[in-house]
């Protein structure tokens, strides 16, 4: 831990058991290595390996991306994912699927939905599941079919009885929903249908991710059976100039604490809704969310002022994280998000340890109660994993100062921080200029000091800090003789390893919250992946290392 200013801290390092995940045996945002994907020479991971993760889900082996169709039913969590059962690269795809009731500890399954059909014989791509108001879950999927073309089929469990929903059944009708060449739809830009939501006419909505040109869309289909759809003449909503619109995702949320609701909702009665839509932009890799209304009867999207769907829009991680999905969690009100975070190191590397691609840890997600930004934070049920506790109290850090933590196994901890910072008024003027957190964190690195920071952690740290990753905070007076002030959060990768051929990207977000309270963070620690939390979930970072000296104990 660092810190560049004077200041009283609080600091929670809690060590978490080592948990199983186990999973059993175009124009995407993938690059396809047919060499390696078509491979029957399959490595399984070998024994020595210091960057898999302990707690976080991954299947033992191969390539694993977007996180689909995630639900509760009968008391039981499901995630569905897009895997590669015959290499640690991208192709081959069918959605894997795993169990569990607490959603840490997952039980395999075998694959719930691979290519058999006409419709998805080249593939089954992302989607999302629905449940129908008596109860049944159904989902809708993207299949590739025999010219490469992108359409969207449906899929029912064969026993509603099995609260595991091992087995499942592709609907004679499919293809449900197919690209339209009249209106200009690209037949390799029509995937990844959401969850469906039932209207005040009793018809079902659900949104495919599209382009045309550089116009994103989401295309709106409308169906009172769930097999026939019919497509809206406008989308959702679109924006010209961002490029394709991955994974999209809709769902509305509350202003009246931090429950979940449930996506067909209209609310309770004096309960004001607003709405979500999250796309991942294809262009740049990262996910991004726009907060706004639904209007239910023109079936229009209506950013809040100050929101512009586009890679200016806020952020659900400022990371590597990519492809993520919620879900309405209705044992426990709330709703949950799930994410994507791939490697940093290269391919060749990520076959070599025969596996590539994790998810984060599931968030729970809500409305701030200023109603301008959206609060994750790690689900309740990690706490159970923590064993050993260290807690340093009202413990001063002058400039340059560091203090080390013994007491845990630093390669997974659970870490919470508390920095009381005092003496705001030396903080230094941000530049009019930097308006890019990602820019301000790359130039200023934590060797660079500010008036005020840097102040952060020091995780995954050699013993001589040969290697160490750096999640910090900076704190710059708006103006002037301001009182406002802007804080940056920043994670450092460019000492993580001594290897020199992992991406060492160097990451940055904004943190809305008054530095004249206390600031928090929050790191996930494990193995290869640090996840950081700032502000109380105001902002989040994940980064993916690989260090060669600090691992293990």
């Amino acid at each position: 831990m660092t810190k560049e200013v004077n200041s009283k801290i609080g600091v929670w390092l809690l060590f978490t058991l080592i948990i199983s995940n186990y999973v059993v045996d175009l124009e995407a945002s993938h690059h396809v290595y047919k060499r390696l994907t078509q491979s029957t020479n399959i490595k399984s991971p070998s024994v020595n390996q210091p960057y898999r993760t302990g707690f976080h889900f991954q299947p033992p082996k191969n390539w694993m991306n977007d996180p689909n169709g995630p639900m509760i039913y009968k008391g039981i969590y499901h995630l569905f994912y897009q895997w590669n059962p015959k290499g640690a690269v991208w192709g081959n795809i069918v959605w894997a699927h795993s169990t569990s009731t607490d959603l840490i500890n997952w039980d395999p399954h075998p694959a719930a939905i691979f290519p058999s059909e006409p419709f998805d014989i080249n593939g089954c791509w992302s989607g999302s599941a629905t449940i129908l108001p008596d109860g049944k879950p159904v989902i809708l999927y993207t299949g590739i079919d025999p010219k490469n073309q992108q359409v969207q089929n449906i899929a029912e469990p064969k026993n509603l009885s099995d609260p595991y929903l091992v087995e499942w059944t592709k609907s004679p009708l499919n293809p449900l929903m197919a690209p339209d060449a009249v209106n200009g739809i690209n037949a390799s830009s029509f995937r990844d249908p959401t969850t469906a939501w039932l209207g005040h006419d009793k018809k079902w909505r659900v949104i495919i991710g599209s382009k045309i040109h550089r116009r994103g869309l989401a295309i709106t289909y409308t169906s009172k059976d769930l097999l026939k759809w019919e497509k809206s003449t406008e989308p959702l909503h679109y924006d010209d100039g961002s490029g394709m619109w991955e994974c999209p995702d809709f769902f509305p949320v509350t202003r009246f604490g931090s429950k979940g609701v449930e996506t067909s909702s209209f609310g309770e009665p004096n309960e004001v809704l607003k709405h979500v839509l999250k796309v991942s932009l294809d262009d740049t890799k990262h996910d991004y969310y726009t907060l706004g209304t639904y209007d239910r009867v023109g079936d229009k999207f209506v950013p809040d002022k100050g929101f512009k769907m586009d890679s200016s829009a806020p952020r659900y991680d400022y990371g590597k994280y990519y492809a993520s999905k919620t879900f309405y969690d209705s044992a426990k009100n709330r709703r949950i998000l799930w994410g994507w975070t791939n490697e940093s190191s290269s391919v060749e590397d990520d076959v070599e340890k025969g596996w590539s691609g994790i998810q984060t840890i599931p968030r729970k997600i809500w409305l701030d109660r200023s109603g301008k930004q959206l609060i994750q934070w790690p689900v309740r049920e990690l706490e159970r994993l923590r064993m050993k506790q260290v807690n340093l109290r009202n413990k001063v850090l002058n400039s340059r100062s560091r203090l080390e933590v013994y007491g845990v196994t630093a390669a997974q901890a659970d870490v919470e921080v508390l920095f009381k910072v005092r003496n705001l008024e030396k903080a230094d003027v941000i530049e009019p200029s930097w308006t890019d957190p990602q820019l301000i964190c790359s130039k200023m690195n934590m060797s660079v000091k500010s008036g005020l920071g840097p102040f952060g952690l020091m995780v995954l740290a050699s013993k001589n800090l040969e290697e160490y990753t750096s999640v910090y905070f900076r704190i710059f007076k708006a103006r002037q003789n301001s009182n406002k002030y802007v804080v940056v959060m920043c994670s450092d990768q460019s000492r993580s390893s001594l290897e020199e051929d992992n991406d060492k990207t160097t990451y940055g977000a904004f943190v809305d919250i008054n530095p004249r309270q206390p600031l928090s963070l929050r790191a996930l620690i494990d193995h290869s992946v640090v996840e950081s939390f700032g502000g109380r979930g105001r902002a989040c970072i994940t980064s993916r290392v690989y260090p060669k000296l600090a691992i293990g104990k």
